[in-house]
């Protein structure tokens, strides 16, 4: 059976919550509705964007069932899944798939800073045991476990796996894994300090899994769409025009400065749960000067909250 395929823009999803602090799915249904007009092929829900940290179990089984109702035709919705040990990654990713989930991301046991061995012995348990397409988020700067590529293309060849998120700084991993030619999709994170959305799209990659698409929904769809179907030079233009928003949105740890700035923007995000807090007025001054010289005030109707 051949895998998935996901190619453009996979944004990852702050978590809104109401003014009680409850999980708001209204404000989802608006801000879904935003990323398929945009043309956004993936949502991951509970991803670090979507604070699972401070998320009940009851609360990200809640998230699954009802955000699956909200899910546009033509577009796929993935579920972070990681948790602490292999059996409890088990558990979450049936529960997705029970309930209809296009796939789920993971990245290593958070904490636990196993060696590279254990993790791949970690990733081949669950995608045996599971029958739903998964994606390996390797996100070292998290989680402190970093994947080398001979570890990467192993765990490739497994079935069940369809999605390599790179969140590291080296562009010779990237080379390596693309030059394999694996059957997988391979994205990576959209923060401008790692330096790896150039370099991945140049090379082939795929597309980008970010966090920028949930205030930039549009610019994102265009800079991550695969080089086969875009023009370099026009590629260039966008990434150079949205680096101050980039480098703006991974300001403060993920998602203190997205889901500030969205709120100041008027988006129905919420506040951040504790115990992170929020950016300070100045920070947000800042982000709001960017959005305006980007034009994203016009384009999305974006009026500024208060501070």
């Amino acid at each position: 059976m051949s895998k998935i395929r996901i190619e453009g823009s996979f944004v990852a999803s702050v978590t809104p919550f109401n003014a009680r602090g409850a999980v708001d799915f209204g404000a989802w249904r608006e801000l879904i509705e935003r990323q398929r007009t945009h043309g956004t092929s993936a949502i991951l829900f509970m991803g670090s964007t979507g604070e699972p940290s401070s998320l009940l179990p009851d609360e990200k089984r809640q998230i699954v069932v009802e955000t699956l109702r909200l899910r546009p035709a033509g577009m796929k919705f993935f579920y972070g899944c990681t948790g602490p040990t292999a059996a409890q990654v088990i558990e979450n990713v049936r529960f997705a798939q029970a309930n209809g989930a296009d796939g789920a991301i993971i990245a290593a046991p958070p904490y636990l800073c196993a060696p590279e061995a254990d993790i791949e012995r970690f990733y081949f348990e669950v995608a045996d045991a599971v029958q739903l397409p998964l994606g390996i988020y390797n996100n070292a700067p998290r989680v402190k476990t970093d994947l080398h590529w001979d570890h990467l293309l192993r765990l490739f060849r497994h079935p069940n796996i369809v999605i390599h998120k790179e969140s590291t700084t080296r562009v010779g991993q990237v080379a390596q894994i693309l030059a394999a030619r694996p059957d997988v999709t391979v994205m990576c994170c959209d923060s401008p300090n790692l330096g790896l959305v150039v370099p991945t799209m140049a090379l082939g990659g795929h597309g980008t899994a970010n966090m920028s698409g949930n205030i930039a929904p549009a610019e994102m769809t265009e800079l991550s769409t695969p080089w086969s179907r875009a023009p370099a030079a026009r590629f260039a233009k966008r990434y150079l025009e949205l680096l101050p928003l980039l480098h703006f949105n991974y300001s403060a740890i993920n998602p203190v400065a997205i889901k500030g700035l969205m709120r100041a923007c008027g988006l129905p995000v919420g506040d951040l749960r504790k115990p992170l807090s929020g950016l300070d007025a100045a920070a947000l001054a800042r982000g709001w000067a960017i959005v305006r010289e980007l034009g994203l005030d016009a384009r999305y109707g974006y009026k500024l909250s208060s501070l």
